[in-house]
């Protein structure tokens, strides 16, 4: 019988199944709550039935809460409620897992008086990525389970937990064969046998380990200093030695102190825009095939993208333009395998390797069905890459440059087929890194970027559409963003103190520390490559240059900002005071909130831009790109998320404010003063 749009009954003699079918991952949404409460309901009208068993239909059991709720005022039934009533059946309920039962879901399975689970099941109560707890009765029913010592583990780090530990921490009773529906009917039988105990959590008693969560306390106050939610997580989990209906009650609390975080709207729009930036206008064009991929150029990125197209099952030819090179980019693709084999990322290094070609003949390329560019960032030597590709490739191919700042426009001339002509801007390490920046030119065809996006989603990417301009969204915002650090180095602001600040506040690294990663050399020579554009009225830092006269090029020369040890490196502070000195600055002090006041701010400027140009399609676009490419911190949501948060009309008057010392830098965008005056907001552009 049909309890609800999503939940259905069977009877068959002295057992029930309740089946949950809400495609595509059974999502805890409203009728499937309504409808487990019209079971339970249902169970109780019918003493006969003895035993029952809970299962879902589809690739796996429910695996959450159902998104399209977010953000919306809670509907009857809560799940906490529905959980308590599974939990207060007096006919004992069986729950069958398969697939990924992650959040709310695992808190029904956890109401349910026995859990069994299919072969390759994973859980886990994820909730912490979100700024929230699990707030179902998770945080007192879960150390119930297991002990208070895994538990608290789990939830502070959402991970996903595999079967065989699921099953020996306690959380899953046994293991189930067949199908869900078989499995279900099985354990409603074995109830009856006796073959399968069952009994109610919330019963259960839990001990205290004050030591496991002081542990935790320590572990998160160093790692996550920042993030408010993971804390409360030990704060709940401690409150599980009270009796159930308390402990869910003081749950509750501390789920809506957490639900009314602005870390929590942040890490919420985080969540949306890994998904958002799917919905592009190529969008359900069928692409080209991209099961061969070509990779010009055995450095670092090129080895890193052959990796990433290895790792997804691709095959691949790398060239580049002698055998050294070559040797080099084979040596360092190796080591990446060997590195995915130790993460359990990849089983069998010999069948990748198999699929891997390499050579210094570029006639070898001429079968593959995207080639990716990824040579040395000049456009003379891109273009004449491309020009030897328009001649090799063959008809349809997609000719893809992997280009960080260069104008893709440009680099399509030099072919007669511009419309095959893309750029895929890859992150180092490119087989880590998950954006990607799909870069869609002016003759750019819908099919060669529908292409684009079918690689990258086959690669496992999140793909970003930007357009054209110099760096496209990410690398144009670290320019103005190394320019305000820059600027507050200069005058005064030790680079230390700006990357302790910045990463104190949840950023992954400093501007400064970035650099140093990078190479102080590749910002140096966009500098030098836009030299003859500069403004004469910009500020211009000179000691970024010294340094890299000096050799003095980051990590890899032992020295940049920093010295291999992590101290600030003397040629650096040196070249500091010179340039204070001939330029008649005199230092000043900066507050950490200044610092990433005035660093938040340049970004919100330049994305602001970005968006206004429409370089992305949308704003969520922009955070996105920051937010999985950048180390921008997760839980402030993005520039633009924070934008919203911080108010277009405090902005305007911040920005103002800035611009009376450097009119030139700090100059409002329109559409922030646009907003400002309507009263609007990035988020209605979304």
């Amino acid at each position: 019988m049909q309890l609800s749009e999503t939940v259905s009954l069977d009877h068959e003699g002295d057992i029930a199944l309740i089946r949950i079918d809400n495609p595509p991952v059974n999502a805890a949404g409203v009728t499937v709550r309504q409808g487990l409460v019209a079971a339970v309901d249902w169970l109780a009208a019918h003493p006969q039935v003895e035993a029952a068993a809970l299962y879902a239909a589809g690739r796996t059991f429910v695996a959450g809460a159902d998104i399209r709720e977010f953000g919306k005022p809670p509907l009857d039934p809560w799940l906490p409620e529905v959980c308590q009533r599974l939990e207060d059946s007096a006919t004992p309920i069986v729950c069958i897992l398969h697939g990924t039962t992650l959040g709310g879901g695992l808190e029904i399975a956890m109401g349910c008086h026995a859990r069994l689970a299919l072969p390759g099941a994973k859980v886990g109560l994820p909730e912490v990525h979100l700024g929230i707890i699990p707030g179902a009765g998770g945080t007192q029913r879960m150390p119930r389970l297991t002990g208070q010592a895994f538990a608290v583990e789990a939830i502070t780090t959402g991970r996903h937990i595999a079967l065989e530990e699921a099953l020996s921490a306690g959380i899953i009773d046994g293991m189930a064969t067949d199908t869900p529906d078989q499995a279900a009917r099985n354990a409603a039988r074995a109830v009856l046998d006796g073959a399968l105990r069952t009994r109610a959590t919330g019963a259960q008693a839990v001990t205290a380990d004050p030591d496991a969560l002081d542990a935790a306390r320590a572990r998160i106050r160093k790692t996550q200093p920042h993030l408010y939610s993971p804390l409360r997580c030990v704060d709940a989990v401690e409150l599980s030695t009270l009796p159930i209906r308390e402990g869910i009650a003081r749950e509750r609390v501390i789920y809506q102190e957490c639900h009314d975080t602005p870390q929590r709207a942040g890490l919420i729009h985080a969540f949306f825009a890994e998904r958002a930036v799917a919905k592009v206008p190529e969008a359900g064009i069928p692409p080209r095939a991209t099961d061969h991929i070509g990779v010009i150029g055995a450095g670092t990125m090129g080895a890193g993208i052959a990796t990433a197209c290895l790792l997804a099952g691709l095959t691949v030819t790398l060239t580049d333009r002698d055998d050294a090179a070559i040797a080099r980019g084979r040596a360092a693709i190796d080591a990446n395998l060997d590195g995915a084999v130790k993460r359990g990322k990849l089983a069998d290094k010999d069948d990748a390797l198999a699929r891997l070609a390499t050579t210094t003949d570029s006639a070898a390329l001429s079968k593959v069905d995207i080639l990716i560019e990824a040579a040395f960032e000049d456009m003379a030597v891109k273009q004449a890459i491309f020009a030897d590709l328009d001649r090799i490739a063959k008809p349809g191919a997609v000719l893809a440059t992997n280009t960080s700042y260069l104008d893709v426009n440009t680099i399509a001339q030099a072919t007669a087929r511009p419309g095959d002509v893309m750029g895929l801007h890859f992150f180092s390490p490119a087989h880590v890194m998950r954006l990607c920046e799909v870069v869609v030119a002016e003759a750019t065809t819908p099919e060669t970027a529908a292409t684009g996006f079918a690689l990258a989603k086959r690669l496992r990417k999140i793909a970003v559409r930007s357009g054209v301009c110099d760096g496209f969204i990410g690398n144009r915002i670290l320019r103005s963003t190394r320019r305000a650090a820059e600027y507050m180095m200069l005058d005064g602001a030790p680079f230390a103190q700006i990357d302790a600040a910045l990463e104190a506040a949840g950023w992954a690294m400093g501007p400064f520390r970035v650099s140093d990663l990078a190479g102080l050399d590749i910002a140096w020579a966009q500098r030098k490559r836009l030299a003859a554009t500069r403004p004469p009225e910009e500020r211009y830092v000179d000691m970024p240059d010294r340094l890299c006269e000096a050799g003095h090029l980051g990590r890899k020369t032992g020295a940049g900002y920093y010295l291999k040890d992590g101290t600030p490196n003397p040629a650096a502070l040196s070249a500091l005071e010179a340039e204070r000195a001939a330029k008649g600055i005199a230092p000043r002090t900066f507050t950490d909130d200044e610092i990433v006041s005035r660093f938040l701010t340049a970004m919100i400027m330049e994305a602001s831009r970005i968006f206004e140009e429409r370089i992305a399609l949308r704003p969520i676009d922009v955070d996105a790109v920051l937010l999985f490419g950048y180390g921008f911190p997760r839980h402030l949501g993005g520039p633009l998320h924070q934008a919203d948060a911080i108010g277009a009309a405090p902005l305007v008057d911040r920005i103002d404010s800035f611009a009376q010392e450097d009119r030139h830098f700090w100059q409002v965008p329109e559409i922030l003063r646009d907003m400002a005056h309507s009263s609007g907001t990035f988020a209605q552009r979304n």
